[in-house]
């Protein structure tokens, strides 16, 4: 009589210590997701401060100031003082300071203001300038039609230049009932350094060219 065939088992790669395909390839999806959302966080994060400019630009948040094409035809009869101020950061060796310290406008009115800016430095530097108004409230009728603050600008070592600035009021201040009081409107630059910056230079306005 012939003895029984022995009992054959079947094991599988997780008995014999062997890694199994399903699971590698489950890993690997897990590492490609969690790559992707790493580089979607990335993104946002990059995108978050141009959405926030919009923002502002939008509603005035933070004394943030609106731009437009033209001023209204008619102005009105009333009147408001406008300060500027000027500021730098400390790695940025410049000079920068307005051109005249206040005007008065009548409301709705066309006006030009000029900053002066130098370069005290041996080389080529460019700056980039941000800007608000105070009272914050003040932003969403302060509109600018030009500004340098639209641009980057490059000056050469030692070079000073003019550059302008043209704006008006907003005649809907005057029914707006959080700045029907409001007197006066301080504009304030600050011009920041621009890290990793062009050689070529961006030719800024002269006090005597036109717009």
């Amino acid at each position: 009589m012939s003895s029984p065939d022995p009992q054959v088992t079947n094991k599988s790669p997780q008995d014999t210590g062997g890694s199994s395909p399903t699971k590698a390839a489950n890993h690997n999806v897990v590492g490609l997701m969690l790559a992707g959302i790493v580089v979607s966080m990335l993104g946002l994060s990059y995108a978050a401060v141009p959405l926030y400019k919009i923002f502002c630009q939008v509603t005035g948040y933070a004394g943030t100031t609106q731009r437009a094409k033209a001023a209204p035809a008619t102005a009105s009869d009333k009147s408001i003082l406008v300060r500027f101020d000027a500021n730098i950061s400390r790695d940025l060796d410049w000079q920068f300071k307005p051109a005249q310290r206040s005007m008065v406008l009548k409301i709705g009115e066309e006006k030009l203001a000029f900053y002066q800016a130098i370069n005290k430095s041996d080389k080529p530097i460019t700056g980039t300038a941000t800007f608000n108004v105070t009272p914050a409230i003040a932003g969403s009728y302060f509109n600018k039609i030009a500004c340098f603050c639209f641009t980057e600008q490059t000056l050469q070592p030692g070079e000073s230049v003019d550059m302008p600035v043209s704006f008006f009021i907003d005649p809907d201040i005057l029914t707006d009932p959080d700045t029907i009081g409001v007197k006066e409107i301080t504009l304030s630059y600050t011009f920041f350094q621009v890290k990793n910056q062009k050689t070529t230079q961006i030719k800024t306005s002269n006090a005597n060219e036109p717009l």
